[in-house]
């Protein structure tokens, strides 16, 4: 019974972490004056698309667990994409 909250606090604090990592590179590109405008739109519609989906599989019966992934999931494309 405990295995699953540990599991799921070690993938929160992870998102916090990678989300970080995310927000940190792109006010970095951004005071750099590399930032761009359409980057400056994805951070807005990612978001909007990534809480419908959340709330779509929250609706369906999906666990928190599978939300945390979905986010991660999506964090770390950003990571991998705003590092090249």
């Amino acid at each position: 019974m405990l295995l699953p909250w540990m599991k799921l606090a070690t993938d929160t604090t992870m998102l916090a972490v990678e989300s970080q990592l995310v927000i940190w590179t792109r006010l970095s590109q951004a005071a750099m004056g590399r930032g761009s405008h359409a980057e400056n739109l994805l951070m807005v519609t990612e978001k909007v698309t990534a809480f419908a989906e959340a709330a779509a599989t929250l609706a369906t019966g999906g666990s928190a667990h599978k939300v945390v992934r979905g986010y991660r999931r999506k964090v770390r494309a950003n990571v991998k994409r705003l590092k090249r």
